[in-house]
């Protein structure tokens, strides 16, 4: 029984035959041209800020009720991340099962190596590529959160647009490219985003949250981890003889770059932000909350009883101040 269940996965996760005869083009991939993928970046960016622009007008201050949506929404990115991460894993060693044959011919010598960097002439068509293919479409899902921040009243800013638009871009180049590296990013995207969202999904139906910055350090995390890799990439692409779609790899690293000092500049500032108002709080909270142990006739010793924000490091107790700034990357 179990092992029919993982054969049955493997087959319509890796073996079907729209995964395996899959191929990047405009004539049989929706979505796959650049007027397509310029036009759906604009019109993002103009819908939201119509939307803000709207909410501002008519004075609107108080956020919209959404019901569960945001919920349903939190649980289905992270069951589709959790998809996507076991199509691509199982295709990812199936081809590396089928193709060792050919690394003879090239400078590839192990499975890491190929992972981080596709053989020159690489075309994007077969099974990691349709789950490359199935990860770019997944990416304008992700936009919905966008809306759901602005109906909730929340700030609108330059990073929430410009990291929406070049995730779907960078999302875009690979597949258009056949870029290095590609396969072990999204490897670890979808693996983390599982874990996002289904932690939002918990925190959405009144679960209680972490103590800590849950979203944030996830990813810094994600970023931390891709950082390492385009290393690797660049380390293989002048040891091994090349590796393909370095042009793309290198416009993407830039992108890259830009959304990590842009994340940075967040998260230091939030940083120091919360430090700052945790002292305040601490101090408030030992005047209001000060027990009183006579130590002799005429003084005192006294202790401030401030257990929550000892247990939780005094960052980030609450959800709800977490949020917003967490917003700002997804």
């Amino acid at each position: 029984m179990g092992l029919t269940l993982v054969q049955s996965i493997t087959y319509w996760l890796s073996e079907h035959p729209s995964i395996v005869n899959f191929r990047w083009s405009p004539t049989q991939s929706w979505g796959s041209t650049w007027s397509f993928v310029i036009t759906a970046i604009s019109s993002y960016v103009v819908l939201a800020t119509t939307l803000n622009l709207v909410l501002v007008l008519i004075k609107r201050r108080r956020p919209l009720p959404l019901g569960p949506i945001p919920a349903v929404h939190s649980l289905a990115m992270a069951l589709i991340s959790a998809v996507i991460f076991t199509g691509i894993l199982l295709s990812a060693a199936a081809e590396i099962r089928d193709t060792r044959w050919f690394w003879r011919r090239t400078k590839t010598t192990t499975p890491l190596q190929w992972l981080l960097c596709f053989p020159l002439g690489t075309r994007p068509s077969g099974r990691v590529f349709f789950w490359s293919y199935i990860f770019y479409l997944s990416r304008f899902l992700h936009l919905f959160r966008t809306f759901f921040a602005i109906l909730r009243r929340r700030k609108l800013t330059f990073f929430r647009l410009f990291n929406h638009s070049i995730l779907i871009f960078m999302s875009f180049l690979w597949l258009e490219f056949s870029q290095s590296f590609q396969v072990l990013a999204i490897l670890l995207t979808t693996l983390l985003y599982s874990v996002v969202y289904g932690y939002r999904f918990w925190t959405a139906i009144g679960l209680p949250s972490a103590c800590f910055p849950f979203v944030v350090n996830c990813q810094v995390l994600l970023l931390g981890c891709n950082l390492l890799c385009h290393f690797g990439v660049l380390l293989l692409h002048f040891l091994r003889g090349g590796c393909n779609g370095m042009g793309a790899w290198g416009f993407n690293s830039v992108l890259n770059g830009a959304i990590l000092l842009l994340f940075l500049r967040f998260y230091v500032k939030m940083y120091f932000t919360r430090k700052k108002s945790t002292l305040e709080n601490l101090n408030l909270e030992a005047k209001s909350k000060t027990l009183i142990i006579p130590l002799s006739d005429n003084s005192h010793f006294a202790f401030g009883l401030t257990f929550r924000d000892e247990l939780c490091g005094g960052f980030f107790n609450d959800w709800n101040t977490a949020q917003p700034i967490a917003e700002h990357f997804q």
